[in-house]
């Protein structure tokens, strides 16, 4: 157990340092987790990008954000959370409307959603398929 908590705590503060920070590199990502106190390898930081959907833009890490046409549409970010889930976030009182979205393009990775106020979890049909499937929403609202 304390190794999820190790392993949550570093990606809530890799989150936390690429919002607040311009980091070009996963060595600079790396030391700054150091010297938060948070401890890590260079396959721990490289897998956390990954399944955090951190992307690479103008030579900085940066969280994904909504397509110009998405935000307007009440889609608003999406994040990987553990092997077969995506987490989405949406402006209050579109969750439902989106999911009915994101069900009906009947993208084949996706086994099906729950839509909250502002969140949805969408279940993937197995393992480590967050990466494409990620992609093909984002097409979806883009």
């Amino acid at each position: 157990m304390g190794a999820l908590i190790n392993h949550r705590k570093r990606q809530e503060k890799m989150l936390a340092l690429i919002q607040a920070r311009r980091i070009p590199t996963q060595q600079k990502l790396l030391r700054l987790l150091e010297h938060a106190g948070v401890p890590a390898t260079q396959s721990s930081v490289s897998r956390d990008l990954e399944k955090l959907g951190i992307i690479k833009h103008r030579g900085f890490y940066r969280l994904p954000q909504a397509p110009d046409g998405a935000s307007a549409r009440g889609f608003l970010s999406l994040v990987s959370a553990g092997d077969c889930l995506l987490v989405a976030r949406c402006e209050p009182g579109l969750a439902s409307a989106i999911a009915v979205e994101i069900d009906r393009a009947r993208i084949s990775e996706v086994a099906g959603t729950i839509a909250g106020e502002d969140t949805i979890f969408v279940a993937l049909v197995k393992p480590n398929l967050q990466r494409a499937t990620t992609r093909k929403i984002w097409e979806l609202f883009g």
